[in-house]
């Protein structure tokens, strides 16, 4: 399942809160479906305490192209085979 960071935030009072929490579903970015699942994994990890918060923003998360520990990865496949083009006539027959 993909995964996608949810950004919340309560409404203005005495102690505003505001975050981020992660989360996947099988649902496209943005759709209220995704908005379902991003309101229920938020419910069930906050709590009661959750119930007034608002999602703000639900993004993809992106993959990490480099390594945790910094080091480069090399690629040792063979490099792609170039092949032109075919030219394409029209009007000719």
């Amino acid at each position: 399942m993909p995964l996608y960071i949810a950004h919340y935030k309560s409404p203005n009072g005495s102690t505003p809160v505001s975050g981020v929490f992660e989360f996947s579903s099988n649902h496209r970015a943005g759709s209220k479906q995704n908005m379902h699942d991003a309101r229920m994994h938020m419910l069930q990890s906050y709590g009661n305490e959750a119930v007034a918060w608002q999602i703000d923003a639900i993004e993809t998360k992106k993959a990490d192209d480099a390594r945790s520990d910094h080091q480069m990865q090399i690629d040792f496949r063979d490099p792609a085979e170039h092949r032109p083009k075919k030219r394409i006539v029209r009007g000719f027959k």
